[in-house]
């Protein structure tokens, strides 16, 4: 067991008590103070620790708040947060969502069953306004001066049916760190389905992710549906998405993502707090709903993206001027059926998308009961490759990869004077587990080279270990790189640990060079590289910083973990203590302080 699980594992569980922060600041929405109480249809106990803190507190602090009283037999609703009345017909409907719940699709699926999705780490937690945090370990690097920022689903209420784990509202964590001292904020991201459940009290719109296993259920959670709408309790028009599972910052502003729906814009205020600007369709340029995984090239500013849905164009691609202004669509009618496309890549000069295995699949849900996201066997993946500044798809190619099914993109590169490409990414395993038993996944990081030429298609394998979340120096992206940080699956979607692999080793030997495991109980999220010196052209490409949150399910304790990317043991050089829990969750993002400026 290495220092940090020694460490991390001898903390003393703390109190049932909540102490209150040391300084009160301003919130957008009601705080908090209160955890939640032991919620039986979670199996979880709230268990924040106790914190000190060494930030310098203002010339004129406020005063600070007494303990709150303990904790009383009273329901999670009155204790936590005010009780909303809501309508009687929203009553009405929730009584009939609550019959088909019980009796027409109950959660009888671990996949789906909300005591088994939310228990341990993975449930949720109540807003949080800035708290000053502790550094309990080393000291936070002056190039950290900015804010770490994830995103992840955490619903607003506890489910009553079946739920899935991807159906969770989007909430930001993001750590704001300013000359050595860090600040913690917890906040929804304020969606539209996020604003008008809160209006009502309860949810309106059904789960996509589970709502819809099977025929019966999809056709009665429906008609329910359509008749709130023709009520007027939600108008899908305004969006139904989640905001859920990444960041972006393009065109000087930052975004949280959700490929179901438009961007969300966000900013930091000066305190820390993160406050929800609005959706965004720029300028009605973007139609619909984007991609969770634009890319971004350091050198021109630009964003490239896509969307995907269930009717054709299955696929449409297009990109933002450094500005921030989206380009006209390109439709890939070359796409024949839907795919579930999550993430691409994209290099010098091309884009590059996956038309993998898993995709909409109607059939499976009308007979089987299944979810209208499914695996075909049958399909044989492919790889598309489109010049990154198409007009239209007429230059579109398409290359057989049997058996390779990718979700995460990690990066791609021109060779060969552009007449050959290079593409990394986690290769699936089982495809057919990957939403509804993750646990029994594998993914394997593979290289693969298309010849542009000649068409053959060349591909190994880069490590042998369960590896997923992988990310790169953000200056790199589609350019060659030798560097890669993957999150260690034991078993996913949990992460045990990160390695850093040197994807330049050739051949087929194993190509960790360090890692970084947390310990017994102990499971972090993504990694994220931060470089040192991001504006140093001469800085090699490994010289900087890996950052994590961190969760020990032993003492319930949460921290966010600084690691030497150079270092070949991953050293830790801060760890801070957060004021309470951060649940697992999905994709974060490094923000300098002189970006979150121009916010």
């Amino acid at each position: 067991m290495d220092a940090f699980s020694s460490t991390f594992l001898s903390t003393v569980p703390p109190s049932t008590k909540l102490r209150s922060p040391a300084t009160v600041t301003r919130s957008t929405s009601p705080p908090s103070y209160v955890p939640r109480p032991y919620i039986s249809s979670v199996r979880i106990e709230e268990k924040p620790p106790t914190t000190t803190t060494t930030r310098t507190p203002p010339p004129q602090p406020p005063k600070t708040q007494p303990p709150p009283p303990p904790t009383s037999n009273a329901s999670p609703s009155v204790v936590a947060k005010k009780r909303v009345e809501p309508k009687l017909s929203t009553t009405i409907f929730n009584t009939f969502d609550d019959i088909i719940n019980k009796f027409i699709d109950p959660p009888i699926r671990p996949s789906v069953d909300p005591r088994h999705v939310l228990s341990q780490n993975f449930a949720p937690v109540d807003e949080l306004p800035p708290t000053p945090c502790e550094v309990v370990q080393g000291s936070l690097p002056p190039c950290l001066d900015g804010a770490y920022i994830r995103n992840g689903p955490n619903p607003q209420f506890l489910p009553r049916g079946p739920y899935h784990l991807f159906d969770g509202d989007g909430m930001l964590h993001s750590i704001r760190i300013s000359n050595g001292n860090a600040t913690l904020c917890s906040r929804y991201v304020k969606t539209y389905k996020y604003s008008i459940e809160k209006q009502m009290g309860s949810p309106v719109l059904p789960n996509v992710f589970s709502g819809f296993n099977g025929l019966t259920a999809a056709a009665t959670r429906g008609a329910l549906s359509a008749v709130r709408i023709l009520t007027g309790e939600f108008n899908p028009a305004n969006g139904i998405g989640l905001a859920n599972t990444s960041l972006a910052f393009l065109g000087n502003r930052l975004y949280a993502l959700g490929e179901s729906d438009l961007p969300y814009s966000i900013r930091l205020t000066s305190t820390g707090d993160v406050e929800t600007l609005g959706r965004v369709d720029f300028d009605g340029k973007l139609f619909m709903s984007m991609t969770a995984h634009p890319k971004i090239d350091a050198e021109t500013g630009e964003a490239f993206a896509f969307r995907y849905g269930p009717v054709p164009p299955y696929l449409t691609y297009f990109h933002f001027d450094a500005n921030g202004n989206k380009k006209p669509d390109v439709p890939i009618f070359s796409m024949t059926r839907p795919s579930f496309l999550h993430d691409f890549a994209i290099t010098n000069k091309y884009a590059i998308f996956a038309d993998i295995q898993i995709g909409m699949n109607p059939m499976d849900m009308i007979f089987g009961g299944g979810s209208p996201v499914g695996a075909d066997p049958a399909k044989v993946p492919r790889i598309g490759v489109i010049p990154r500044y198409a007009k239209d798809e007429s230059e579109m190619r398409w290359f057989d990869v049997p058996g390779f099914n990718v979700i995460h993109a990690v990066n791609a590169w021109d060779e060969d004077d552009g007449n050959a490409i290079v593409l990394l990414a986690p290769n699936i395993l089982s495809v057919e587990h990957t939403m509804e038993r993750m646990e029994l996944v594998h993914a394997l990081v593979e290289k693969v080279r298309i010849d542009l030429r000649t068409g053959i298609v060349t591909r190994h394998p880069v490590s042998a270990r369960n590896l997923d979340f992988a990310v790169l120096n953000p200056a790199y992206v589609g350019k060659k790189n030798r560097y890669v940080y993957a999150a260690v699956g034991d078993p996913m979607p949990k992460i045990s640990g990160v390695v850093k692999l040197d994807v330049s080793n050739g051949g087929r030997k194993e190509c960790t060079v360090a890692s970084r495991m947390y310990g017994a109980g102990c499971y972090g999220g993504e990694p994220f590289f931060v470089a040192k010196e991001p504006e140093n052209p001469e800085a090699e490409e490994d010289d900087g910083y890996v950052v994590s949150y961190v969760h020990n399910e032993n003492t319930g304790e949460s921290r966010f973990l600084v690691m030497d990317a150079k270092s070949p043991d991953l050293d830790i050089v801060a760890a801070v203590r957060l004021p309470r829990r951060v649940p697992y969750g999905f994709h974060g993002l490094f923000v300098r302080e002189t970006d979150l400026q121009k916010l």
